[in-house]
């Protein structure tokens, strides 16, 4: 089974983040993930990173995964 923790891992061992958030049930899940990576990105360019650090978990073992991408400048705004 899926847990958002080893999603979690997977994100965190791919990209370098200053905050990162996965909750979920066991099928959906929902990501927060802040990183420098992300600055001038859009938000299709900053989720397809995201799904580059879960490779084929993404098409074999994630259903659904909602993200919201931030850079950190953006992030301490949304606080």
């Amino acid at each position: 089974m899926v847990t958002p923790e080893s999603i979690q891992v997977n994100i965190a061992q791919g990209m370098a983040t200053t905050y990162l958030s996965v909750i979920g049930d066991g099928q959906h899940f929902e990501a927060v993930v802040v990183s420098d990576t992300f600055a001038g990105k859009n938000r299709v360019q900053r989720h397809q990173l995201v799904y580059q650090t879960l490779g084929d978990r993404m098409r074999e073992e994630i259903h659904a995964l909602s993200m919201k991408t931030f850079t950190p400048q953006e992030w301490e705004s949304q606080k």
